[in-house]
């Protein structure tokens, strides 16, 4: 199967030079996804609200490649106020609660001082392998 590469239409895809998701074989890798909204390209001030996004962006990505998130197997979270990542929880159990991908909580600054919450995924298509 040949790799394919995945564009949700964000401006930043374009000037720093990388996929939205590239499809390799079975896998599916997400790239650090934010709370961007890529048709306003705005993002909220809410952190839940950027978390919903975040998970949005991702879902649509994922589409593309013919996956959701309970293909989910591997996810990490990004925040830079760790103190503040509780308040995403109820978001992300009810995404992930299910599935439970292995996940991995970082906190470090982002590009974007506005931004504050990065999710990446990876999933794996079903039915393949």
């Amino acid at each position: 199967m040949a790799r394919r590469l995945i564009s949700s239409g964000s401006t930043f895809e374009q000037e720093i030079g990388y996929s939205r998701a590239v499809v390799d074989g079975e896998w599916v890798f997400v790239s650090g996804t934010t709370g961007f909204n890529y048709q306003t390209m705005s993002i909220s001030s809410d952190l839940v609200e950027q978390t919903e996004q975040c998970l949005k962006n991702i879902e649509a990505a994922l589409a593309q490649a013919g996956a959701t998130l309970k293909d989910v197997v591997r996810v990490t979270y990004i925040v830079p106020a760790a103190g503040e990542f509780p308040k995403c929880w109820p978001v992300l159990r009810r995404c992930f609660g299910e599935t439970r991908p292995a996940a991995t909580m970082i906190s470090a600054g982002l590009a974007d001082p506005r931004m504050q919450i990065e999710i990446e995924v990876t999933a794996r298509l079903r039915g393949k392998g």
